[in-house]
């Protein structure tokens, strides 16, 4: 029997609110946080990259360590209490000096490692299979929205507010996570498990194996795209960033269908996902003029789309209700740390064989990835469900 329509449709529209709300925040901190050391603050470059791991540092601290040893019950309050501090840090950030901002961007991200795989954990509570993997599609459409309202929003406010006002105009955006925050699902159990049996879970491994066919390169993209674009191309700052435009709606447009139509065998979709990351990461390489270089960003969304959701879903089936959150909380850890390593190497071996082989190399570790996942999952239920 199947979620009820009433009840899926209000769980829906929580869940979107929420989604929107905390990733729409989370992303404008992160790309915002340099931007206000480096030019109002006056921060060199170097202290300015260091700012941005710290955060990403501290979101790992909460994701691997502290929110997978935490009680429902005991999360829930953490939850709703990470909203309202993040509310409140918008305000810091805005008023925020150079020693401040360090304290700030610390707790920042310690605050987001909290928010972000209870999210996730909720979209799968549905009382039936079906209902869990659409409201997990819906998730991850919802991210990809964030991702195209956030900086849009972020590039027209730029033309009237510098950097600081920037943060109080998203304060409303994290008013309404507060609010809505208190109506979001927690598993209804006594007792939770991590730590190693949560590891060794092969919804765990699959979902890393699945991952790393497309956030490597992601990884990467998120830092050097625009500057790929415009060295190889000469363009202008504004049409070197636009490149993400395609990318960000293809990924959308993915995430939809699958909310609309969620896949119940995963095989061919990861296969075909996995198969135009490779053909993409080669176009790069050999892309001729811009236009195609647009177009072959653009079937690079496709990927970008799908992988994520399907990752999730994955988690979902392979999950008991008790194991389920330390689960999610190591796979965004994980997330995590290749955002931390990725942009790091391959800016280093830019320097000796330049950015767009350094990008394109990226396929090795993809086709690694693929080869294990198949291996150990090609007949598993864990894609066959």
């Amino acid at each position: 029997m199947t979620e009820s329509r009433n009840n899926l449709i209000l769980a829906s529209i929580i869940l979107v609110l929420m989604t929107v709300s905390a990733r729409s925040v989370n992303n404008m901190v992160t790309t915002t946080v340099p931007l206000l050391g480096k030019y109002v603050l006056s921060l060199p470059d170097s202290i300015v990259g260091l700012l941005s791991t710290v955060m990403f540092a501290f979101t790992f601290i909460s994701t691997s360590f502290l929110n997978p040893r935490l009680n429902a019950q005991f999360r829930r309050k953490i939850f709703i209490a990470s909203n309202m501090i993040i509310a409140i840090s918008l305000i810091l950030f805005a008023y925020s000096t150079v020693l401040t901002i360090w304290i700030i961007s610390a707790v920042a991200g310690l605050i987001f490692g909290f928010i972000m795989p209870n999210l996730i954990t909720a979209a799968s509570l549905a009382k039936d299979k079906r209902s869990a993997e659409r409201l997990l599609s819906l998730y991850s459409t919802s991210l990809s929205l964030s991702l195209i309202i956030g900086p849009a929003l972020e590039s027209y406010l730029l033309t009237m507010f510098n950097y600081r006002q920037i943060f109080l105009w998203f304060l409303p955006l994290a008013i309404l996570g507060t609010i809505v925050s208190f109506n979001i699902k927690f598993p209804e159990v006594k007792r939770e498990e991590s730590g190693v049996t949560a590891i060794k879970n092969k919804g765990l491994i699959a979902s890393i194996l699945s991952i790393t066919t497309y956030n490597v390169p992601f990884a990467a993209f998120t830092t050097f795209l625009a500057i790929l674009a415009k060295e190889r191309f000469d363009l202008s700052n504004f049409v070197a960033y636009s490149v993400f435009l395609p990318f960000y709606i293809l990924s959308f447009l993915t995430r939809l269908s699958m909310t609309i139509r969620p896949f119940t065998n995963l095989r061919m979709p990861l296969l075909i996902s996995i198969l135009i990351t490779i053909v993409g990461l080669l176009g790069i390489l050999y892309a001729p003029s811009y236009e195609l270089f647009l177009v072959v960003i653009a079937l690079l969304g496709i990927p970008h789309g799908s992988i994520f959701p399907m990752s999730t879903i994955m988690i979902s089936r392979a999950t008991r209700i008790e194991e389920r959150n330390a689960v999610n909380s190591y796979f965004l850890a994980y997330n995590n740390i290749l955002f931390l390593l990725v942009p790091a190497i391959v800016g280093f071996a830019a320097i000796f064989i330049g950015l767009t082989l350094a990008i394109t190399l990226l396929v090795i570790p993809v086709m690694i990835s693929t080869v294990l996942f198949f291996k150990m999952f090609w007949n598993d239920k864990i894609i066959l469900s």
